[in-house]
């Protein structure tokens, strides 16, 4: 009887050992995959559906706005960062509005070279010479987006 005793001791201890090890492992697991998720970041930033934003996308920044405004969003000089050292570098800087095609043609435009000017006036602040910045004129994005992506500002490096 005793052997049988410690045959049945050796599968509860087996089935015991197994259960924790799969505990650990999922303990394991999950905390390995919620760090991954904390660590990654977006590559760019969402477009609010009609608020100021910003994003970067193969080193060209683009800033959207509200409907009607010219605010930059939070993060703007972050975004400009090598932007600005191209500059320093020597490069040129290009800045081109966009509008929708809802409302009046030419406030529309007008509010596109606000928007650009406020970039413009932005990249100045933080270093970079007026002579390095070529304004494009504003122009209506024909593209099929919504409107909240057409109301942007593109800077890019030449």
């Amino acid at each position: 009887m005793g052997s049988q005793d410690d045959d049945n001791i050796g599968v509860v201890l087996g089935v015991v050992f197994g259960v924790i090890a799969l505990v650990v492992a999922l303990v394991l697991g999950v905390t390995q995959y919620s760090k991954n998720q904390m660590a990654v970041k977006p590559a760019v930033a969402a477009v609010a559906a009609d608020g100021a934003s910003v994003k970067v996308v193969n080193g060209i920044v683009m800033f959207y706005f509200a409907s009607g405004k010219s605010d930059l969003a939070a993060g703007a000089n972050e975004a400009l960062t090598d932007i600005v050292r191209a500059a320093a570098a020597g490069k040129s800087v290009v800045i081109s509005g966009f509008h929708d095609a809802t409302g009046d043609p030419a406030m529309n435009a007008e509010l596109a070279k606000q928007r650009a000017l406020k970039v413009r006036d932005t990249l100045g602040a933080l270093g970079v010479a007026q002579d390095k910045v070529e304004l494009k004129k504003p122009e209506q994005t024909l593209a099929t987006g919504a409107d909240s992506e057409a109301r942007r500002v593109e800077v890019s490096v030449q």
